[in-house]
């Protein structure tokens, strides 16, 4: 269900530090368009707050003491499609950064990012964007040796109709979800997104989600 303009952003936020949660929390209620319904210090806890609240954002830490937050997410998120996870992590890594874009995550921020980043974040993912830290964002920007796809064909062009199913489907909508939003029926998107990988010879979300980002198909601050 779409929500009302004047509806607050709710946002769960999970890490084991509670003094971290505190200070986010203490920043982020400052603003009346988002609303902190709950917190978790651990995967077990976020996945069952998750399904109880609901919440548009998650704000994910990857180090969680029973399990890995990347873990976390792809559960979560397959149970609440709706839902979009933040990844908020210490580790400025490749792997944790594509990592996390295959696990479905829309955002990486590190812990030491300033406060106003997080809150833009949120806002941006919420409306369906993607934010990357700017000192990441570069691992998104690298094609070589990506598992899923051969590179970047710079020479090739796609309609303006396959850019649309694109852009959507690299901002996290199903297949179902695109075809409700572009008026065409699950089959001609499922065809769309077969000659879209099939033209950059990419394949798989996350790689999709690269090359959108990287082409500016979809936004990313």
């Amino acid at each position: 269900m779409a929500k009302a303009n004047n509806e607050k952003i709710r946002v769960l936020l999970v890490d084991d530090h509670q003094i971290l949660r505190d200070g986010i929390k203490s920043h982020l209620s400052t603003f009346d368009h988002v609303f902190i319904v709950g917190e978790a210090s651990d995967g077990a806890e976020a996945i069952a707050k998750a399904k109880e609240l609901i919440p548009d954002i998650v704000v994910m830490d990857i180090s969680l003491p029973d399990m890995n937050g990347l873990t976390v997410t792809k559960e979560v998120l397959q149970a609440l499609p709706d839902t979009k996870v933040i990844i908020l992590s210490m580790h400025d890594d490749r792997h944790y950064v594509l990592q996390s874009v295959q696990a479905g995550a829309r955002g990486y921020l590190l812990k030491d990012t300033c406060p106003t980043d997080l809150l833009s974040a949120i806002e941006l993912v919420h409306k369906g964007g993607a934010f990357f830290d700017p000192s990441v964002s570069r691992y998104l920007f690298d094609q070589q040796g990506d598992d899923e796809g051969n590179g970047v064909q710079e020479d090739v062009e796609l309609s303006s109709r396959e850019r649309e199913v694109l852009a959507l489907v690299a901002e996290g909508f199903s297949n179902k979800e695109v075809a409700s939003k572009l008026f065409l029926s699950v089959r001609t998107i499922e065809t769309h997104r077969e000659n879209i990988m099939r033209k950059l010879d990419i394949h798989g979300t996350a790689a999709l989600t690269k090359y959108a980002i990287q082409k500016g198909i979809i936004e990313v601050k």
